[in-house]
């Protein structure tokens, strides 16, 4: 895993935090100094809380589970958008569709007419369509498209939640926190660090400082990820192994034993070899005609 280094963090700005008359006095462990009426966050603490957080995603990426990564304020949408991407994530950059955790059955079935829409539209049954409805079906697809489409393979609730501000997601917060999802979240100085499971002290306005952390996330996950594709391959070449040793054994069971085959008499030499002495001893055993004669 990549180190984290705190000169890094400094030139990206994730040491700056919100006004202090806004801060959230739970952040305060968190917090290194007050400058020009401005929190300033402790970069140590950071650097321990990412690579605390990095090994714990490492361990859910390389589990086969997803992370669903949320973010819908304007300056992190592309950025987190583009490092899902990366690592094929899913995730949600839009408005967040109530229910989507704990209603998860609905959201799906959202998903699945987007399906059959696409299939309407190969099959030719779209073409069937008035122009009206026509001009329906293509503002609900795109409508899905925009709000579901970045979770079109979730097929199944994610094992984690990455989020920026906790704050303006506090939706998927408590959905998740009633489901007992584990929350990953970059927390700032006027957000409250105890709903999180684990925390990233770090400015969550800033783009520089949202690209550092959301690409520091991104490549333990992209390790984990690299982890079970190895782990997969180990197993196929063992499996393949075991198939042909499996083959061998089987080949030399059903040959026959050299050995056994020499050792074992057959039925046809005592068949002979009786018949030999017989035949002597018919010839040694005196005719009539030769009793006859004395």
């Amino acid at each position: 895993m990549a180190q984290t280094n705190v000169k890094d963090l400094l030139s990206a700005g994730v040491h700056f935090g919100h006004l202090t008359r806004k801060w959230n006095p739970n952040m305060a462990p968190y917090i290194y100094m007050e400058r020009n009426g401005i929190h300033i966050i402790s970069l140590y603490k950071t650097v321990a809380k990412i690579e605390e957080a990095s090994e714990a995603l490492k361990k859910i990426a390389s589990s086969g589970r997803k992370i669903l990564f949320v973010a819908t304020k304007k300056q992190a949408k592309d950025i987190v958008a583009e490092s899902a991407q990366k690592v094929k994530m899913p995730y949600i950059t839009e408005r967040w569709p109530g229910g989507m955790l704990t209603n998860f059955v609905t959201i799906r079935k959202a998903v699945k007419k987007m399906a059959a829409i696409d299939r309407m539209k190969k099959d030719g049954t779209f073409e069937t369509l008035s122009k009206k409805e026509k001009l329906q079906v293509d503002r609900l697809r795109a409508k899905l498209e925009k709000n579901l489409g970045s979770i079109n393979d979730m097929t199944r609730l994610p094992g984690a939640l990455f989020v920026v501000d906790t704050k303006r997601e506090h939706i998927a917060i408590k959905e998740a926190q009633k489901l007992k999802i584990p929350i990953f979240a970059m927390v700032d100085t006027n957000s409250d660090p105890r709903e999180v499971d684990f925390v990233i002290p770090a400015n969550d306005d800033a783009t520089k400082s949202i690209d550092k952390i959301t690409s520091l996330v991104v490549e333990a996950i992209a390790e984990g990820l690299q982890e079970r594709k190895k782990e997969k391959e180990d197993i196929e070449q063992l499996e393949t192994e075991g198939a042909a040793d499996s083959e061998t054994l089987e080949a030399i069971e059903e040959a026959p034993d050299a050995d056994a085959v020499e050792k074992t008499p057959t039925v046809e030499e005592p068949q002979k070899e009786s018949y030999d002495v017989q035949a002597e001893a018919v010839q040694e055993e005196p005719t009539d005609e030769d009793n006859k004669e004395e």
